[in-house]
């Protein structure tokens, strides 16, 4: 029966549930996710990002990986023998040459490891000096900024809620210490610390790791948390507006609560992306700081200290420069391009 369309009746049929097919139709919905879920995908959708990822793990794991297995040691010197004459054959070898004991083990038919990067002046596999190197390297960069990190969290976070004379006084001092040169103070620093360090870790568990790379960390501390601590201020000062803020502090909560619980988790994507940006930076200052002899402890080598090590024989064994060059530079670059990749990701502003 066809219905008057200038019936009042209802039409029941308008009533009936909807089909799984028309709720999917009619039902647009996006997934759902969360903030570290969708900047991840994002990051993995930008190949120079991605590649840049992978070049940092595969160094990574490089340098933990292979002096488990590789047959020489960082520090043994090939032609020194206890109790016989030194064989100066193993001194500045060229890649995949062999000394004199070597080449008749071979003559024998007993199989020798090669020497991938040759040796250096000491007669020490320089392939395993130069993966030490970058291990070292690498270690500093993360710790460095782990330091900075703590640090600049906790003083940005306090200048920022508290306000008033305790934002005023942290934020002299940031100016203060941005006014100084940074170059000339961590030499100064350093010089002076591996000094006065020295005699008090004499003795203890922190003479393994040397006065040098603790008045690194010292100075990391000391000097490189501003740049952090700013960005966190700013986040704090706009963010302890909001009404959630305003809700806890109604509750009672108290202002360590409210910084830990709420703005902290709010200012995450600041907090990624100036770590990510602050090790390259670490990693290039202990290099240059091992360049000048003020960072590790010899016979430990990093790649600056092996830069400079090489520019006694540059014009002999230019490769011995040219190897932790080329390897400061791939890994500096590779982290700096991974944290472009990651501000891309996980900053608000550039979502779309």
């Amino acid at each position: 029966m066809k219905k008057n369309p200038f019936s009042l009746h209802v039409d029941l049929d308008d009533f009936l549930p909807a089909t799984d097919a028309e709720k999917e139709y009619m039902v647009q919905m996006r997934p759902s996710t969360t903030f570290f879920k969708d900047g991840m995908k994002r990051l993995l959708r930008n190949p120079v990002a991605t590649v840049s990822l992978i070049v940092i793990i595969v160094i990574t794991l490089a340098s933990l990986i292979i002096p488990s297995f590789w047959p020489y040691k960082y520090d043994t010197m090939l032609g020194v023998t206890p109790g016989r004459p030194v064989d100066a054959s193993y001194n500045n070898l060229a890649p995949f040459q062999y000394g004199k004991t070597e080449l008749k083990k071979i003559e024998a038919g007993e199989e020798v490891f090669p020497h991938v990067f040759g040796t250096d002046s000491a007669g020490r596999d320089y392939f395993i000096r130069v993966v030490y190197g970058t291990r070292i390297s690498l270690a500093v960069g993360f710790f460095a900024s782990l330091i900075v990190l703590v640090i600049g969290i906790t003083m940005g976070s306090i200048a920022g809620y508290c306000g008033g004379k305790v934002d005023m006084f942290i934020m002299r001092v940031v100016d203060i210490i941005y006014s100084l040169p940074d170059t000339l103070m961590i030499i100064l620093f350093a010089s002076v610390m591996k000094v006065t360090l020295g005699p008090l870790i004499e003795n203890t568990i922190l003479n393994k790791l040397g006065s040098n790379m603790i008045s690194l960390f010292i100075v990391f501390a000391l000097l490189y948390w501003v740049s952090m601590a700013r960005q966190i201020r700013g986040q704090i000062l706009s963010l302890k507006e909001q009404e959630y803020v305003l809700a806890a502090r109604s509750t009672g909560a108290r202002a360590g609560w409210i910084i830990r619980k709420h703005l902290i988790p709010n200012c995450i994507s600041v907090i990624i992306i100036s770590t990510a940006l602050q090790i390259p930076s670490a990693i290039f200052t202990e290099s240059f700081l091992s360049f000048l002899g003020l960072g590790v402890n010899a016979p430990m080598p990093s790649l600056g200290s092996l830069a400079s090590d090489a520019l006694n024989g540059m014009s002999s064994y230019p490769y011995r420069l040219v190897i932790p060059a080329v390897t400061i530079s791939l890994v500096v670059l590779s982290l700096n391009l991974f944290g472009d990749g990651l501000r891309d990701a996980f900053d608000p502003k550039l979502k779309s």
